[in-house]
């Protein structure tokens, strides 16, 4: 079973440029990018994250569709038919080649205009201890680091209007609330281990004496 499907939004510049052969206009952009921190996402337990450069190498590309803010009635574009996508060495670089539509050309203008200037998309992790790591941050107001290695399936990706990795937009699964869980319980387990020692050890000083 997949873990939560999650959303991250990124401040990557969709660049628009006109197709003077076909006569239609394409907009492309990075919809993630690797290696690259994250502002604080989370509430109560804040946390940064990173995605690792492999983490697509087992992703489910095949049915991802280009959307406007994740509105799946808002639909942009489709893999196979007017969506291409390419991992490189900075991340995962999308292309839309706009459809004749009404949405198409209100989302055209809105990035002329400026008004719409960012990216994001929407995944989800497998079920795997291994599919992100979690760690305590030194960063003043982060409490942890987290770092994702695997995505199973990649969902959309999207013109987004929403700010650079909103709050709003951040779910974590069950299996990564546990490794936090543990995270936080650890000091307070090697307290009590450090307790027991003691008091065995106390218990062994009066065994002596007696």
């Amino acid at each position: 079973m997949n873990q939560t499907r999650e959303l991250r939004t990124i401040q990557s510049k969709v660049e628009l440029r006109s197709d003077e052969e076909t006569n239609s206009n394409v907009i492309e952009g990075y919809a993630l990018k690797f290696d690259k921190r994250s502002n604080p996402l989370g509430f109560g337990n804040v946390f940064v994250e990173t995605l690792d450069k492999r983490c697509l190498d087992n992703t489910d590309m095949s049915n991802v569709v280009a959307t406007f803010n994740h509105d799946q009635s808002q639909v942009l574009g489709r893999s196979g038919v007017n969506l291409e996508m390419n991992v490189d060495d900075v991340g995962l670089r999308f292309k839309v080649t706009l459809p004749d539509t009404t949405l198409a050309h209100d989302v055209l203008e809105n990035i002329r205009s400026g008004i719409i200037n960012q990216c994001s998309f929407a995944f989800d992790m497998p079920d795997d201890d291994t599919a992100d790591t979690w760690k305590r941050s030194d960063i003043e107001g982060v409490d942890y680091e987290r770092r994702i290695n695997n995505i199973a399936h990649l969902y959309d990706v999207s013109v987004v209007t929403t700010p650079a990795y909103s709050d709003t937009n951040v779910s974590v699964g069950a299996r990564s609330l546990e490794k936090v869980k543990a995270i936080r319980e650890l000091p307070l387990l090697k307290k009590r281990d450090e307790l027991l020692r003691e008091l065995k050890i106390s218990e062994i000083k009066e065994a002596i004496q007696d």
